[in-house]
C-alpha cells in the first residue's frame, strides 16, 4: 500500500490556529475532512516547510508549505458484490439509490452479504477514495431491511462529514408514505388523551416523545417520557379508504430519525402501519366499509407499508440545493389501486 503526499501552500491572512488554516487552504481534490485532517496532524503526518508539527493551535503564515502523507485507504472486509441498484443520482461525492424491499443496509451477524453496501462496493470500486481510512461507503442513515426508497451514501470524507452535520441538525428533508389503520384526526377525541400526542397547522398529526429500547424485548423500540431520545415525526393524511374510513394514506415527516420512528410513534397514536408484525398489529376492518378482497389484502401484505419517498439536502461539495422522489414500490401501489 503506498502513501499520497498532498501539498500545498498556505494562502494571504490564514485563521490564527493552525487546524483551521489548513482545514482551509487544502485542495479539494484531497477530500479531507477536518476530522480527518485533525487525526493526521495527531498522527505527525503534517509536515510545515518541512517539519512535522502535531499542535492544532500552532501558528502559521501565509506561504508556507504544507505537506500531509496520507497513508491509501485501506481495504474493508467486506465482500463486493454484483447485486443490481437502483440509482437515483450519483457524482463523484456521493450516490442517491432507492433500496429495495427486502435489502439489508449495512452487513451485520447474520446478513454478512447480500446488503446494499455489499453491492455498493462493487458498483462504485475505485471511486470511493475512503472513509476515515477506510476503503468503504460513508453510510449516514438507515431504513429498515422491509421499509424501501430513498437513501443517500458518501463516496469521500469530505461528503460523509458533510452529510452527518446535515443529518445531525436535522436540516435533511426525509418524507415517507405510510399506509395505516384509521385516519389520524383532530376531531378525534381519543387524541385528545394520548401523551405526547397533537396537532398543529391544517389537521397536521405532531407526535413528540423521546425513544429508546423496549425494557423487555430488546430488538424492539418504544416510547417514553422519561428516558431515551428525542423524537419528533409530523403527519397528514393524503388519503383515506372505506367508508366509514378503515385505512388511509400518510405522509410522515421527520424532524429526527430515531430507529424504526413512524412505526412506533403511528402505533403509539392507535394508526399502526398495515404489514407491520412488529408495532401494528392487525384490526379488525369493517366487512361494510371494504370489499372482502380489500380486506383479505391488507391481511396479507407482508411487511411494512412503509416508503422513502422524499429526500432533499444541500450537496456537501457543491453547496447546491438536491431534491430526490421515488414512486411508490409495485407492492404498495398494487395494495392501494385495490382499496381505491
Amino acid at each position: 500500500m503506498s502513501d499520497i503526499t498532498v501539498t500545498f501552500q498556505i494562502a494571504e491572512n490564514p485563521p490564527k490556529r493552525l487546524d483551521k488554516a489548513i482545514a482551509r487552504d487544502v485542495p479539494e481534490s484531497a477530500n479531507l475532512s477536518r476530522s480527518r485532517l485533525a487525526k493526521l496532524l495527531g498522527e505527525g503526518a503534517v509536515r510545515i516547510n518541512g517539519s512535522v508539527v502535531t499542535d492544532t493551535k500552532g501558528k502559521v503564515a501565509q506561504g508556507d508549505t504544507v505537506e500531509i502523507t496520507v497513508a491509501e485507504a485501506a481495504e474493508v472486509d467486506v465482500v463486493a458484490e454484483d447485486i443490481p441498484l437502483d440509482v437515483i443520482y450519483e457524482d463523484d461525492d456521493l450516490i442517491v439509490v432507492n433500496k429495495p424491499v427486502g435489502m439489508v443496509v449495512h452487513p451485520a451477524p447474520g446478513s454478512p452479504r447480500g446488503t446494499l453496501v455489499n453491492a455498493l462496493m462493487h458498483h462504485c470500486g475505485a471511486s470511493l477514495s475512503g472513509i476515515g481510512g477506510v476503503k468503504r461507503p460513508g453510510i449516514v442513515h438507515r431504513i429498515d431491511k422491509d421499509t424501501s426508497g430513498l437513501l443517500v451514501v458518501a463516496k469521500n470524507d469530505v461528503a460523509h462529514q458533510g452529510l452527518a452535520k446535515q443529518f445531525e441538525k436535522h436540516t435533511v428533508e426525509r418524507k415517507y408514505l405510510a399506509l395505516v389503520y384509521g385516519a389520524p384526526d383532530v376531531m378525534d377525541p381519543r387524541l385528545r388523551g394520548v401523551k405526547g400526542v397533537g396537532f398543529e397547522g391544517s389537521n397536521i398529526l405532531l407526535i413528540q416523545t423521546l425513544l429508546g429500547r423496549h425494557r423487555t424485548d430488546r430488538q424492539k423500540q418504544a416510547v417514553s417520557f422519561s428516558e431515551g431520545r428525542h423524537a419528533v415525526t409530523r403527519a397528514r393524511v393524503i388519503e383515506g379508504f372505506g367508508a366509514p374510513v378503515q385505512l388511509s394514506l400518510v405522509e410522515c415527516w421527520l424532524e429526527t430519525g430515531r430507529t424504526h420512528q413512524i412505526r412506533v410513534h403511528m402505533a403509539h397514536a392507535g394508526h399502526g402501519l398495515v404489514g407491520d408484525q412488529t408495532y401494528g398489529g392487525r384490526r379488525k376492518l369493517n366487512h361494510k366499509a371494504l370489499s372482502e378482497a380489500a380486506r383479505e389484502a391488507v391481511a396479507d401484505f407482508p411487511r411494512q407499508a412503509l416508503h422513502a419517498a422524499v429526500l432533499g439536502f444541500i450537496h456537501p461539495v457543491t453547496g447546491d440545493e438536491i431534491r430526490f422522489e421515488a414512486p411508490l414500490p409495485s407492492d404498495m401501489a398494487d395494495l392501494i389501486a385495490g382499496l381505491r
